[in-house]
């Protein structure tokens, strides 16, 4: 008998002819002899909803508390409703809430992350051949109040509840049948990977990839639990998120994926006082409202001003713009402009560390289209370029190709 954490997204949980659709899935591998516990998003769209409300009846930065118990009630109407039904078809199941569960948080409203989870409910329930259902997306703080885990919670509640119970197996099902080479919709010859490294993975979900939260592959990795990611809707195999050393066959290829982002903006502080501590001072602003950048450029010319160029989301894009118009009367720079019609294109590989020649490869398949790289980041599995939004389902397609990945 093993044991399977299975989280459902909210396609899989959009209404009640859905939800019996997963009871029925669920029931497959607990009439198997297994322990199933599952773990739901909202309904597709819900969480939408309740944020438009929140909006509407408050300043967005002024009630994070009260919007994470009004956003965690999405989840807590699908767990419910799947117990129901399982228990309708004449099965023992069990809800419970984040806090229910045992699940512990920082005091991060909207962002919070997981410091432990106390599992011996769980446990208790699943001794007794309950199938328990868990509301992913929140859990509880310090101070006993319900904290939400941000867009994709749910796929880091699921691993982090399988490492804590020491499950066999974390599914991941959703409304595609794996990950795959690049987006089918912009690819048509993309193709579905079997499995992917940890590390990859990361990349591919930090650089545009919607299939899983990026803190939920950093907690599969550094627990090393093993993910399936499939489809709620079929029955084929999905693709393995594992450890690189599972699965050598991995480093023959020296890329595995193309990735693609258009939620850039490239923010640009021009004539910045050319002196120790000017970079410290502006990304230390950023970094104190929970910013994030990512590619970094600075044209230097010694005792010169220098312009200062950088990337952040355009979620962040706002704050950023107010920060950069702060910091530059500040300083004394000259001006600070932006440029929102760009977008990210990269290529993922753990083969790359033992594979010279990428880069060459990236840059000449994208000079043969005319298309112009604008900045430049790479790290030891991966080489993103920024470029201008126009060309990057262009460049996804031709890159694809480039690295023998077009399925045929």
């Amino acid at each position: 008998m093993a044991l399977f954490v299975q989280k459902y997204g909210g396609t899989s949980v959009a209404d009640i002819q859905r939800i019996t659709h997963v009871a029925e899935r669920v029931l497959k591998t607990y009439k198997q002899g297994h322990d199933v516990v599952v773990v739901l998003s909202a309904m597709a769209g819900d969480t939408d909803k309740l944020l438009d409300m929140a909006r509407e009846a408050a300043t967005w930065r002024s009630a994070k508390r009260e919007r994470d118990a009004l956003v965690s009630t999405g989840e807590q109407k699908t767990v419910a409703l799947l117990a129901m039904v399982l228990a309708s078809m004449g099965y023992k199941a069990c809800s419970l809430l984040g806090f229910q569960a045992g699940i512990q948080t920082d005091g991060d409203h909207g962002n919070a992350r997981i410091m432990s989870i106390d599992t011996r409910r769980i446990e208790a329930l699943l001794k007794e051949r309950n199938i328990v259902v868990v509301a992913g997306f929140q859990g509880i703080n310090p101070e006993g109040d319900i904290t939400t885990l941000g867009r994709g919670g749910s796929d880091t509640s699921a691993v982090a509840i399988a490492s804590a119970l020491n499950a066999d197996m974390c599914e991941i099902y959703t409304d595609v049948n794996g990950i795959y080479t690049a987006d089918p919709n912009i690819c048509r010859r993309a193709k579905k990977l079997s499995s992917i490294s940890y590390d990859e993975m990361l990349n591919m979900s930090s650089l545009g990839a919607k299939i899983l939260q990026i803190r939920s592959v950093a907690f599969a990795k550094k627990y090393n639990v093993p993910v399936h990611v499939r489809s709620s809707f079929s029955e084929e195999e999905g693709t393995m998120v594992v450890s690189e050393s599972t699965n050598p066959e991995m480093e023959k290829l020296s890329v595995s994926a193309i990735t693609h982002s258009r939620d850039e903006v490239r923010i640009t502080l021009e004539g910045v006082p050319d002196e120790p501590g000017m970079a410290g001072k502006i990304f230390s602003e950023l970094a104190d409202k929970s910013i994030s950048v990512d590619m970094i450029i600075q044209n230097t010319r010694a005792g010169e001003a220098t312009d200062l160029t950088f990337t952040v989301s355009t979620e962040n894009f706002d704050q950023a713009l107010e920060m950069g118009k702060k910091v530059v009367r500040e300083i004394n720079a000259k001006d600070i402009f932006y440029d929102k019609n760009i977008a990210k294109v990269s290529v993922i590989g753990i083969g790359m560390k033992e594979n010279s020649g990428v880069a060459a490869n990236v840059f000449n398949a994208l000079a043969k289209e005319n298309i112009n790289i604008l900045m430049i980041s790479t790290s030891e599995i991966r080489i993103s370029c920024v470029i201008e939004e126009k060309y990057v389902e262009l460049a996804v397609r031709i890159l694809h190709s480039a690295f023998d990945l077009d399925e045929e």
